[in-house]
């Protein structure tokens, strides 16, 4: 089991480059998460939904993507708490209060998931979540060193080095924890390390000699990360473009942005700007395009975005012949109304969309989640992707699709003079002659980039700076 000193230490990545690095080596390798946190979702062939990391994971171990490797997903949903998700499937939402009483419960279904993946696999790599030491949620753990303990899990346990603090992160760690709990690490990995490693020797011998636990890596930082599809948005508010020069797509950061691994295909083209717009940014003038991306609490989201002034922005925008595409909830947000009366996501009730397309949304208990794919008329291209969304549109420009899925059915809309679209499809921007199709449109240079083969290429990579870097021997070993 991978488990941190804190949030983003790097697990979910090590887990990744491990996996593949075991697969390479000939091992039915498994990735496994309890529990996670995050609006960055993917949809399984199984039919629900897990995180998109330990999606990535699984295509690390050269696996299917399936509800048993991330059994509890938890999706913020602002000032409503969070929606849980065992299994796949929508289960209830709750309060961060209300959600500690549950966990025992949620317990055995993360148990009957590690036991199917145990089954099938020689080893499994189960990534924890947060801090190892969050003594404060200890009672009725799943996530942490109670799953550890409850199946005998050996810990490595990782910290990061960038951030700081290392020594004192780690043996932290040692010093914060039950003396039992401590007793399941058995090393440490120290991640993200920059310069000269000889200069860390003396670091590293002074954590195993204050926490009585061995190095198993200096792990170096690992720059095409930023390939890779993130966990979490935390990292879209330092994001900022690669280069100074290319054709500039607006995002607004909204505060329940979801699935937003859609735009990694755009932010990774050499002629392209994606800028995310914080709180109180402008619109940039030279901006071609905006996107409106998916929300886990559209209403609330749509409110941030008129409290910003970036709905008096992407109406002027549009006005002058800039282009708009909205997905899944940006989509909705489009339209003219949409509608809560279950209070989905909220508050019960309904809000004024931009009324950039001629439609309307209603949400619905009933979500649909399925792979999907078929031909974008609006792009002349085939696509690729999943649907994951609460709600129905209709309405004149529905006559209009974006999309036809190759099971007949029509997603999304598309505006009378053509500038305005939208559609639930998630995953669009993957495909190669749909992106290229989008970014002519908007007058970005012909590019040499093949999105999926990068993210193996990238995996590959990771999976060769692990077993560089990490005693892989070890960790073989500590897994008995």
């Amino acid at each position: 089991m991978i488990q941190g000193t804190g949030s983003d230490v790097g697990k979910s990545l090590l887990v990744a480059g491990l996996a593949r690095a075991f697969a390479d080596r000939g091992v039915r390798v498994a990735p496994f998460k309890p529990q996670n946190m995050s609006n960055n979702a993917a949809v399984t062939v199984d039919g629900g939904e897990i995180g998109r990391a330990q999606a990535l994971q699984a295509r690390a171990a050269r696996l299917t993507p399936r509800i048993d490797m991330n059994p509890v997903l938890l999706k913020p949903q602002g000032a409503s708490g969070a929606q849980i998700i065992v299994q796949g499937r929508v289960v209830g939402q709750a309060k961060a209060r209300d959600y500690q009483a549950l966990k025992p419960r949620l317990m055995q279904s993360v148990l009957e998931s590690y036991a199917r993946l145990k089954a099938e696999a020689d080893m499994v790599i189960v990534e924890g979540a947060g801090s190892a030491a969050e003594v404060n949620l200890r009672r009725n753990d799943i996530a942490n060193m109670g799953f550890a303990r409850e199946v005998d899990a050996p810990v490595a346990l990782v910290g990061d080095i960038d951030r700081g603090g290392i020594i004192a992160q780690l043996i932290g760690c040692k010093a914060a924890l039950d003396e039992d709990d401590a007793a399941m690490i058995e090393g440490f990995i120290v991640n993200k390390f920059r310069g000269d490693a000889t200069l860390f020797d003396d670091g590293l011998r002074f954590i195993e000699q204050r926490t009585g636990w061995r190095s198993l890596g200096l792990v170096p930082f690992f720059a095409a990360a930023a390939r890779l599809p993130a966990e979490d948005a935390f990292g879209l508010h330092e994001n900022t473009p690669k280069h100074s020069d290319g054709v500039v797509i607006a995002v607004p950061l909204l505060p329940h942005i979801a699935n937003f691994d859609d735009l990694d295909p755009l932010k990774a083209e050499p002629g392209v700007r994606v800028i995310f717009l914080k709180d109180g940014e402008p619109l940039p003038p030279q901006t071609q395009l905006v996107i409106l991306p998916g929300s886990k609490a559209t209403i609330a989201d749509l409110t941030a975005l008129r409290a910003n002034g970036w709905d008096i922005d992407i109406l002027a925008h549009a006005r002058r012949g800039g282009r708009v595409f909205g997905v899944c909830g940006g989509y909705q947000m489009l339209g003219r109304v949409i509608g809560d009366p279950l209070g989905v996501e909220g508050a019960a009730g309904e809000a004024q969309g931009l009324g950039l397309l001629d439609v309307e949304t209603t949400l619905s208990g009933e979500k649909t989640l399925a792979p999907v794919s078929g031909h974008a008329p609006m792009f002349d291209a085939p696509f690729r992707g999943y649907e994951m969304h609460v709600g129905e549109t209709s309405g004149r420009d529905c006559e209009r699709p974006a999309l036809r899925l190759a099971d007949g059915r029509a997603d999304g809309a598309i505006s009378r003079d053509g500038r305005v679209a939208g559609a639930y499809a998630h995953g669009l921007f993957a495909d190669d002659s749909l992106r290229a199709s989008l970014l002519r449109t908007i007058g970005a240079p012909p590019s040499p980039l093949r999105y999926e083969e990068s993210i193996e290429e990238t995996l590959d990579a990771l999976a060769a700076h692990c077993a560089r870097h990490i005693d892989l021997d070890a960790l073989w070993a500590m897994a008995r």
